[in-house]
């Protein structure tokens, strides 16, 4: 089993900046993928970042050059620093991770088993 809980979300105006953060507990290893996946009003949730097995960040087209996904093995923690937020980044916002060996990008959330409670990020313009 994994615990994950999500902390940092709130509400900004549009070029503001966030920073997430996911505390885990449980069954974790630096093998493991992990990643923050957003879900907005009426949308399916998609994938934002991910950092696999290796430590390998890769990101969605519509966040690459504006987030940054950061892993901590030590501190079991993930944290996903926003940029130049825009009003569309608005959603809820959820760290997953599936707890096998992943040593590439796995983008879809099915493929995660476990998820936190998430956290609200608001942005207005």
């Amino acid at each position: 089993q994994v615990q994950l809980a999500e902390s940092g979300g709130g509400s900004v105006q549009a070029g503001g900046s966030l920073r997430l953060s996911c505390a885990a507990s449980g069954y974790t290893h630096s093998t493991h993928c992990m990643g923050w996946f957003r879900q907005a009003p009426g949308k399916e949730r998609e994938w934002v970042a991910i950092v696999d097995g290796t430590s390998s960040p890769t990101y969605a087209e519509s966040v690459k050059g504006r987030f940054t996904i950061s892993r901590d093995n030590a501190k079991n923690t993930l944290d996903l620093q926003m940029a130049s937020l825009k009003p569309e980044d608005t959603a809820m916002y959820y760290c997953a991770t599936r707890a096998v060996v992943c040593f590439y990008a796995r983008t879809d959330a099915t493929d995660y088993g476990y998820w936190g409670q998430g956290t609200q990020v608001t942005v207005s313009s």
